[in-house]
């Protein structure tokens, strides 16, 4: 568990990795960001001008926190009865593990959504007493009705957004299909949820939607997984809360600055896992907008950066886009902070080799980017029926995870496929694949590995 005795929340850094050089003509430029958090113990930012430091806490302290866990007990929790009662301990473990004075509350999820502890519409403050008590809830849950998850999220939001605290998460359990209410009414809780707090995502057993739960992850800025057997989920839940104890500054935007004449092309996270953000920039004038990143703690992520500039020619330079790492003003009435900064180029060379050489991090991502699309691809196209759609598709996916080190991913693609030569791409459809090793393949197809170096 992170150390929260230190006087201040993590200095952020950026570093730029990229191949600035264009031939004559060039347009395209790419840059991956590294963002790196690291110590509490320093003031925040580094010295840029008109940078400031990130908001401190005294010793002793750390930043204040509220959880809400979404334990799903609808009535297939029964099915096998054990995974009730796994449910029940995970959720327990993960009480234990919450910091002391951290505000948190159970809600019980089914077809509509109940606060089961501490009960009276707000959060508790974790202690001895408060922590026994909340245990003492969860033993009373008992599993029967529906699923309706938007319910589970949107009374996640109000206990939340009642808490004054600096991070605010929730961690939701499910075994089944959000069957009970529209797509659309997910869709809208997610979007009214969204920026609110942040969302670690959990399927348990084999009978849910790996979409939904990666859909719910994706857009609070969580994390989803698997959890095949139930036995599993005490140290998942425990894992995931010291994840949650461990983030000390939320709401960071990446802030992208670009110069007339320069279009976007996209902007996503890909390492600890891709994440397409193009999508979700708010502008911030003039000729910036910005992109959200969530909570951190000490950690690092890399950012794809793809812009296309005006022509130019032979010798000339120019910026083509300014990286910022951007913490808003809590009250909303001053300026926002500058943590960090990083510089994307782009310069125009004759030197053939200069410019066509691709940069090892750009390289690197884009095809851990290529490996999460054609798993999707192919596993979409195995479940419709397209054989050989998705032998081609899961070939290229072992091509790729093996040239680029991915074991883990390599590793989950071989209970789906039979690898005849993994350098290139030669494989076999297994006639029958555990539905558990399928759905794993799917819900951390996104997971990627670091440049090799």
């Amino acid at each position: 568990m992170a150390n929260f005795s230190k006087s201040n929340v993590p200095q952020f850094s950026v570093d730029v990795y990229q191949n600035e050089f264009l031939p004559e003509g060039g347009r395209e430029v790419n840059g991956i960001v590294t963002v790196t958090s690291t110590g509490g113990g320093t003031t925040g930012g580094i010295p840029l001008p008109g940078a400031a430091a990130a908001p401190g806490y005294g010793p002793g302290q750390a930043p204040s926190a509220a959880v809400v866990l979404m334990v799903d007990c609808s009535g297939s929790m029964d099915y096998p009865p054990t995974k009730m009662r796994n449910a029940r301990d995970a959720t327990a473990a993960a009480i234990d593990t919450l910091r002391e004075g951290t505000r948190f509350s159970v809600v019980a999820g089914t077809h509509v959504a109940k606060d089961v502890y501490p009960g009276n519409g707000q959060l508790a403050v974790a202690d001895a007493r408060t922590k026994a008590q909340a245990k003492e809830a969860l033993r009373k849950l008992s599993a029967g009705g529906g699923t309706a998850i938007g319910t589970w999220l949107r009374l996640t939001d109000r206990l939340l957004g009642a808490a004054d605290v600096d991070i605010r998460h929730g961690i939701l359990l499910t075994d089944g299909r959000n069957e009970h209410e529209a797509p659309e009414d997910l869709r809208a809780a997610l979007d009214s949820c969204a920026g609110r707090f942040t969302c670690d995502a959990r399927g348990v057993g084999t009978d849910w939607e790996v979409k939904e739960v990666t859909s719910i992850a994706s857009a609070l800025l969580g994390t989803a997984d698997i959890v095949a057997d139930p036995a599993g989920l005490a140290a998942d839940f425990t894992q995931m809360m010291e994840n949650a104890m461990g983030k000390e500054v939320a709401d960071v935007a990446l802030r992208l600055w670009t110069p007339v004449g320069v279009e976007i092309r996209f902007v996503k996270q890909v390492a600890p896992t891709v994440e397409d953000l193009t999508g979700r920039r708010t502008e911030a004038p003039p000729r910036a907008g910005d992109y959200p990143t969530g909570s951190w703690g000490d950690e690092s992520r890399d950012y794809h950066v793809c812009v296309l500039v005006p022509e130019a020619g032979i010798g000339q330079e120019m910026l083509a886009a300014r990286v910022s790492l951007i913490l808003p003003d809590p009250s909303g009435a001053g300026a926002p902070q500058v943590l960090s900064q990083g510089l994307v180029r782009a310069v125009w060379t004759d030197d053939m080799v200069a410019s066509t050489s691709i940069n090892p991090q750009v390289a690197h991502y884009t095809g851990q980017a290529e490996l999460a699309q054609v798993i999707q691809q192919g596993l979409d196209a195995r479940k419709s029926g397209d054989f050989d759609g998705a032998t081609a598709k899961l070939g290229r996916a072992v091509q790729l995870a093996s040239s680029s080190g991915n074991q883990d991913t390599a590793k989950l693609l071989s209970k789906v496929v039979d690898v005849v030569d993994a350098a290139t791409g030669t494989v076999r459809l297994k006639a029958k694949v555990a539905e558990a090793d399928e759905m794993t393949l799917e819900t951390r197809s996104t997971k990627t590995v670091r440049v090799k170096k």
